[in-house]
């Protein structure tokens, strides 16, 4: 059996458009919006230019799904994993967190989890080793590095599950 073949469209000023052809013959779409959102379409099967359900996902919604669809040693947050039990994973600030415009001290990230935070994405900047006085905004990306049970606990500490 072949691999499915992705179809990729650019939207100019909408983002991109990838439709698959599933193995049953049914059609999908994914629209990958330009500020993160996606759009996901399912076309009837009756008549495959006809879009029987869509559903628009925020980007953390369709990380969210990511995981849900790819084994979670393959999850599209996950850095590294390692022989010693040490996963690394990359934890969004979302905006509506309640740690969003405070300082990364006031998680208590560390000492509630043993996780450490080794490094924040922000915009195209990276701040390697943040100190307890580092604030936090939304959107920043905070590589996590713990136990599997260290970093998912310092994913609920910023309200990300």
């Amino acid at each position: 059996m072949s691999a499915p073949r992705l179809r990729a469209t650019p939207l100019p000023g909408i983002g991109v458009q990838y439709d698959l052809a599933t193995r049953d013959g049914r059609q999908l779409s994914v629209v990958a919006h330009r500020d993160g959102a996606r759009t996901v379409n399912v076309y009837r099967a009756d008549d495959p230019d006809s879009c029987a359900q869509s559903l628009r996902l925020t980007g953390s919604e369709a990380g969210a799904l990511i995981d849900a669809l790819k084994p979670s040693h393959h999850s599209a947050s996950l850095l590294y994993a390692s022989d010693l039990g040490l996963v690394a994973e990359r934890i969004e600030v979302a905006a509506a967190s309640r740690f969003n415009g405070r300082v990364l001290g006031e998680t208590r990230m560390r000492t509630e989890t043993g996780a450490s935070v080794v490094a924040v994405l922000r915009r195209a900047e990276a701040i390697p080793s943040p100190a307890p006085d580092f604030r936090l905004a939304g959107g920043d990306i905070l590589i996590v590095v713990g136990t599997r049970e260290g970093v998912d606990a310092a994913a609920a500490i910023l309200g990300r599950e």
